[in-house]
């Protein structure tokens, strides 16, 4: 049913729109549309920067004494003509 709207249907719907709830009404509601967006993407943007603010932390871990931190003959991608 909504497939086939189209352009004219559209411009209908954004007049029958106005017409009930007034201009006012709808700048502010688009205000607040925007106040969300703006919202969204700043947490987006923190939620980022403290995920790469734990993975420089977790870089950054030395080990404690004693440990041995070799190297791992399974994650060591070296071949032996490499180890010269």
């Amino acid at each position: 049913m909504l497939n086939n709207i189209g352009l004219p249907g559209l411009l209908l719907i954004a007049v029958v729109v106005l017409v009930l709830f007034g201009r006012g009404k709808i700048s502010s509601l688009m205000g607040e549309v925007g106040k969300g967006i703006t919202s969204f993407k700043k947490g987006i943007s923190e939620g980022q920067e403290e995920q790469d603010a734990k993975s420089v932390d977790a870089r950054d871990v030395t080990p404690p004494e004693g440990t041995d931190m070799g190297t791992n003959p399974k994650t060591d991608l070296k071949t032996d003509k490499d180890r010269v």
